[in-house]
């Protein structure tokens, strides 16, 4: 009896505290720092044991390979989100909901932005501290117009869709993070360096280049929801509808700050991983 009681008060702290809609933004950021910090312990650990290479790295290498063990975590998380909110989650879809696309977002989807937020945070402590071993002035300004970026979204609820299309280029970087491991570990003329390469071209065409075509359209789509911010809850269906089917299309209004923000970001990030690539 005692214990039921200990876990109906659990419950209703979790419920009502960390997971209440003006708690969320802050508990899934202290999540997502948590999370990198137990990825970069258990990489040390790990690769202290299964790989023989690794105690002879230098320690700003072996500092490097764990950082990039974060990195490659984030991403398999945030693009495998993002890819689920935007081609599977019914919260975007024109078809299930009468708001404005631009201003949905759930408990769901301003969580796993945080989890996003406390990874850019922490990832960015570590370039500063590190500063210039883990990237120079361009990953210090990617980082910080993502942090901007992501966190609007996540404070304000607006263009949480765009938001995770963007972050869905993230798939390229497990690949780029395996093409350094590779090279780091002598197998720069092996085989399986050749693959990484030919793999990243294609998930970097798709991802980076084929998919921003997809975002632009689908903003164009949506401009006209421009004429319907004043008040969300008044909008019907039919309102939505008509400003579908508008022809006339505005480019001034919608409010897209988020895009504004992720587009220099992502495009800073593009070259710098680029030139790495090409190496």
């Amino acid at each position: 009896m005692e214990i039921k009681s200990y876990q109906d008060q659990a419950e209703l702290f979790v419920k009502e505290y960390l997971l209440s809609d003006s708690i969320i933004p802050y508990t899934s950021v202290i999540c997502g720092i948590c999370a990198c910090m137990m990825v970069y312990d258990l990489t040390q650990l790990f690769c202290n044991v299964y790989f023989k290479s690794y105690p002879s790295l230098s320690k700003i290498k072996q500092i490097e390979w764990s950082n990039r063990s974060i990195s490659t975590f984030h991403a398999i998380f945030i693009a495998t989100m993002s890819l689920y909110f935007v081609f599977w989650s019914d919260l975007y879809s024109d078809h299930q909901y009468a708001d404005l696309v631009t201003f949905r977002s759930s408990t769901l989807s301003t969580f796993t932005l945080g989890v996003s937020v406390g990874y850019f945070l922490v990832d960015l402590g570590m370039i500063i501290w590190f500063y210039p071993f883990l990237g120079g002035v361009e990953y210090v300004l990617h980082h910080l117009l993502s942090v901007a970026a992501v966190a609007y979204s996540m404070l304000t609820g607006e263009g949480q869709l765009y938001t995770f299309m963007v972050l869905i280029s993230e798939t390229t970087t497990p690949g780029i993070n395996l093409r350094w491991y590779l090279d780091t570990a002598g197998m720069k003329r092996s085989k399986a360096y050749l693959i990484n390469g030919v793999v990243i071209f294609v998930a970097w065409l798709v991802a980076r280049v084929i998919l921003f075509v997809h975002i632009f359209y689908h903003i164009y789509l949506h401009y006209d929801q421009k004429d319907y911010q004043g008040n969300e809850e008044d909008i019907s269906k039919e309102a939505v509808k008509c400003v579908c089917q508008n022809q006339h299309r505005n480019l001034d209004g919608v409010r897209l700050d988020d895009v504004l923000f992720a587009y220099p970001s992502w495009s800073t990030h593009t070259v710098s991983c680029f030139y790495v690539c090409s190496k």
